[in-house]
């Protein structure tokens, strides 16, 4: 077998593993540029400087995503990861998962084209169970030790909860989410935009897909008037430099810092705010316990899998040596 078609397989067998490893399929796409200088343009000593390679999700997690999550390990929810308003997509709600049954046997739906909208009213905590759910494999079950009440984060400690050593999927922290918006990529010392289209003037509020090709389009200042599907601004540069779509609008996203010791950050802006909320400098945050419409999160993780393609590729190396 030639070292091409041996690629080729292992490819295969890689993407075999993850696809068949879960339902919900996060897309994720590389932050590298490793050890990177932080903006210290707004503050100091700054934000966006990560010291390591990470990925993090391409687009916002979504009503589809959520709602498997649900079906896995609610159908009593006693810590309560359903909100009824997401069964409300009409305004001032703009939900789109329904709830049928009674605990211990609830079950949800996805609303009819709001599955690939981002997910709203999710408080942060459930922003952490979902990263535990993501982390423990995807298991289903009742909410406890194996599926969202440990794994990346420990929520016995409550409000003092922190992501631990060797999590594999987690909320993004202040640094990773600033970074994947803003750096410009390239190098360590490539420095910021000020808005996460690759622009340091405001993308154009208008419907997708958008027509500034010069420095993007957003769903924000009630232009749309609701959430859009992610990732449906796709005229360039509506992608941050990393290829994230929608850190500008659409929905905050919870991060994981601590601030004014008991607020959470939140970053992003929103479908209903201006663009002052999507500049580099603000920082927004909000109440752990807060669910709102315009409330949602991305997730990350550690490269696993892009460390086994190398490590296929390295086999790969080593086959064509052998050959040679």
């Amino acid at each position: 077998m030639n070292a091409s078609r041996t690629w080729v397989l292992l490819c295969a067998v890689v993407a075999g593993l993850v696809s068949a490893a879960s339902a919900v399929t996060i897309d994720w796409v590389p932050v590298g540029d490793p050890g990177n200088a932080p903006d210290t343009r707004y503050s100091t000593p700054g934000y966006g400087g990560v010291a390591y390679t990470y990925n993090i999700g391409k687009y916002e997690v979504t009503n589809t995503q959520y709602c498997e999550f649900l079906n896995a390990v609610a159908d009593a929810d006693p810590n309560s990861l359903y909100n009824t308003y997401m069964g409300s997509p009409a305004y001032p709600w703009y939900g789109g998962i329904t709830r049928s049954g009674s605990s211990p046997n609830f079950t949800y739906s996805l609303i009819s084209g709001r599955g690939n909208k981002p997910v709203n009213y999710v408080s942060w905590y459930d922003t952490l169970r979902f990263a535990n759910w993501m982390h423990n494999g995807q298991p289903t079950g009742a909410q406890g030790s194996s599926t969202t009440e440990n794994g990346a984060y420990d929520m016995s400690l409550g409000a003092s909860v922190v992501r631990k050593p060797g999590a594999k999927v987690f909320l993004t922290s202040e640094g990773e989410w600033y970074k994947a918006a803003y750096y410009k990529g390239g190098g360590t010392n490539a420095g910021y935009w000020d808005y996460p289209t690759q622009s340091n003037i405001p993308p154009t509020a208008e419907t997708p897909p958008g027509t500034n090709t010069t420095n993007g389009s957003a769903n924000y200042n009630k232009v749309v008037g609701d959430l859009t599907n992610v990732g449906a601004y796709i005229s360039k540069p509506s992608d941050s430099a990393y290829d994230t779509f929608d850190q500008g609008g659409n929905v905050f996203e919870w991060n994981e810092a601590l601030i004014a010791s008991s607020r959470r950050g939140c970053l992003g802006g929103s479908f209903v705010l201006d663009d002052s909320y999507l500049h580099a400098s603000r920082r927004s945050n909000e109440y752990p316990t807060g669910e709102g419409s315009s409330l949602g999160f991305r997730v990350a993780e550690v490269p696993e899998p892009a460390s086994i393609v190398m490590l296929a590729l390295a086999s790969v190396g080593v086959l064509r040596r052998k050959r040679a």
